[in-house]
């Protein structure tokens, strides 16, 4: 092989390795240590639009999670079986360690307003709104890239355990569009 044709592939393979090294500095993501939260939080924002959960304490953002909403949730819940997700400031009202959902915490859906609207409009408000894990029984469960709950709020069920340990009931929940 001739001098010439040596130095062109030399060349070449040492601009492939700087290429290659540049293009993992820019582009590569190293993840990060997730250090787990262990003090209760004070406040949950739910960004429906965004499919994103926001825990906060004092005021500060913690974490943010991706979200599913229900199967229909393009405005605020009105009655049972709508497939939408509740909108407004509410709070945790109750803890389910055995939830078909692998664990959830209630939201103190329907409040007097949404009861008052239903009974005169003839129909049930709905309820058992809650923040939930995936399908329990269903091991190694992907998590669903759609909406598909009821009109409850569902994290994947790693995101449901760091929620229960660090969630008490009276935190403050607000649901936006």
């Amino acid at each position: 092989m001739s001098r010439a044709r040596i130095t062109l592939y030399s060349t070449l393979i040492v601009g492939l390795i700087a290429g290659a090294a540049v293009y993992n500095a820019l582009f590569s993501v190293t993840p990060r240590p997730v250090v787990p939260l262990t003090e209760p939080i004070d406040r949950i924002l739910i960004e429906k639009s965004a499919r994103r959960m926001t825990v906060y304490r004092d005021g500060t953002a913690l974490r943010s999670y991706e979200v599913r909403l229900g199967f229909a949730p393009e405005g605020d819940k009105v009655r049972q079986g709508d497939g939408r997700t509740p909108e407004g400031v509410f709070r945790i009202d109750r803890r389910n360690a055995a939830s078909r959902f692998h664990l959830s915490l209630g939201i103190d859906y329907p409040q007097p307003e949404h009861v008052v609207r239903a009974a005169a409009g003839g129909y049930s408000p709905g309820g058992d709104i809650f923040i939930h894990g995936q399908p329990s029984g269903v091991e190694g469960m992907r998590w669903i890239d759609r909406d598909w709950t009821a009109g409850c709020i569902a994290v994947p069920n790693a995101v449901m355990d760091e929620l229960w340990r660090i969630t008490p009931i009276g935190t403050i929940v607000e649901i936006r569009p």
